[in-house]
């Protein structure tokens, strides 16, 4: 776009920004907005939401509901008959090959993100949807593993945050003692994707990846022989047998596990306020006795990476190359503004804000969040439930949110070798004693070699 056309757009989008927020605003433009969000309370507030725009500006909004695994179909066939929506709201993996392909338009994008302040989103979230000339979708919002851990122990036995592979290693030489405490629960069964997302989160810590620009790459010797002697340290502090998810939860709720790695869906439920998986370290099911002895870490290092790296998870508005774009550009500068609060409201748990603020608040949107009602059998809000030092760690796991391809434009590679399961059979094979970190390490290359 040359500066002749951006300074039009801007000065279009000035109008539109002006009438939506004027009384007399009429419009007789209908946008249509492609949501995943398809569950049937999730759409009413969507609907709802669309409906205060529409009181706003005068356009009106159609949501219409897509199911996650037919969106990629769904799209390219929209494309290909010149008949996108106007925003498509999305997961990660769409946002850059989506750009790509012409579906998508950065530079709507880029000057939605400009208008509110590329400073008030999550640099991690804005990284992963970097095109050369700015950004290929808005991030919406996301959540990032977390290392769970009980801080009540580390704190008694004055323990540093396990925060990297030092940390933890060193809280699984103090508080392993089974089968009263196990130091961790790692996750060892292969087939279950769990184990994937577990193993890729240690290996971002760490620094490494199995792929580049250019493709697949070798993994480093040094680096990865580090991952695994880490892992083999928390799988040798876990319980024996094939452990995924429900055996973490399991023993981290009957308080029996120091150390666990979970998505931010369990906080909730820490808190007693889901019956159909209650904390029973106590015998009420209700209570909150557990979060409170709770602690998270979402940034993680290990020692050929001190900055560290948290996996994450984000959701992006889209603005198509098909879209009455200034009207389009307009729904979504209300949905991460004025409306933001409600696009969080949707599902706060899993929804956290990659936007944390505006211009003259910096916080806005994250103390709006947090006290945003979670639960399903009972609610509260997060902000009561939580120190407000551990809401803050929670919010900033965006800032390094990284995955494997993302920056470097192969995340459909690196969902090829993730698919394969090799490397978590791999690392399992290691665990066990098959063969040495170097062997182990030489078998991977050889697996991803074949990928390729």
């Amino acid at each position: 776009m040359n500066n002749q056309q951006a300074g039009k757009r801007r000065w279009l989008a000035g109008i539109v920004l002006t009438a939506l927020f004027g009384a007399s605003s009429v419009s007789a433009e209908t946008l249509r907005f492609w949501t995943t969000e398809e569950q049937p309370e999730r759409l009413e507030r969507q609907k709802e939401m669309a409906q205060d725009f529409e009181k706003l500006s005068g356009t009106k909004v159609e949501v219409i509901p897509v199911t996650e695994s037919d969106l990629g179909t769904r799209a390219t066939a929209a494309f290909s008959a010149g008949d996108l929506p106007d925003v498509i709201y999305h997961p990660l993996q769409y946002t850059l090959p989506w750009s790509e392909a012409g579906i998508l338009d950065a530079d709507a994008a880029t000057e939605v993100i400009e208008e509110l302040g590329g400073d008030t989103f999550a640099p991690g979230a804005l990284q992963m949807a970097t095109v050369p000339d700015g950004y290929a979708a808005i991030p919406v919002d996301g959540w990032t593993q977390m290392i769970v851990y009980r801080k009540d122990l580390f704190d008694e036995k004055k323990l540093a945050a396990p925060d990297s592979f030092a940390n933890v290693v060193a809280a699984l030489k103090a508080l392993h003692n089974p089968p009263e405490m196990f130091g961790f629960v790692a996750a060892t069964k292969v087939d279950e994707n769990f184990m994937s997302q577990v193993l890729e989160h240690v290996f971002l810590a760490n620094g490494v990846s199995p792929v580049n620009k250019d493709g697949i790459q070798m993994l480093d010797k040094k680096k990865t022989t580090e991952v695994l002697d880490f892992y083999k340290a928390i799988a040798n502090a876990s319980p024996d047998g094939e452990l995924y998810w429900k055996q973490s939860r399991e023993l981290y709720f009957a308080g029996k596990a120091a150390m666990i790695i979970w998505s931010p869906f369990i906080l909730d439920e820490l808190a007693g306020l889901r019956d159909s998986a209650p904390p029973t370290i106590n015998s009420d099911p209700t209570s909150r006795e557990l979060a409170s002895k709770t602690g998270i870490v979402t940034r993680f290092s290990g020692p050929s990476n001190p900055d560290g790296a948290a996996w994450g998870d984000v959701r992006y508005f889209g603005i198509t190359t098909d879209a009455d774009i200034d009207n389009a550009m307009a729904f979504v500068r209300y949905s991460m503004s004025d409306g933001y609060t409600n696009t969080l409201a949707i599902a706060p748990e899993g929804k956290f804000p990659v936007r944390r603020g505006d211009e003259t608040n910096p916080t806005l949107y994250t103390e709006a969040w947090s006290k945003l009602p979670v639960g399903v059998d009972r609610k509260a809000p997060l902000s009561e439930l939580y120190e407000a030092e551990m809401i803050e760690e929670i919010v900033s796991g965006l800032n390094n949110a990284q995955r494997w391809g993302v920056a470097d434009g192969q995340l459909a590679l690196a969902s090829r070798v993730i698919n394969s399961q090799s490397i978590n059979r791999l690392v399992r094979e290691y665990i066990d004693g098959k063969r040495d970190a170097s062997s182990t390490v030489d078998a991977m290359n050889k697996a991803l070699a074949e990928i390729q």
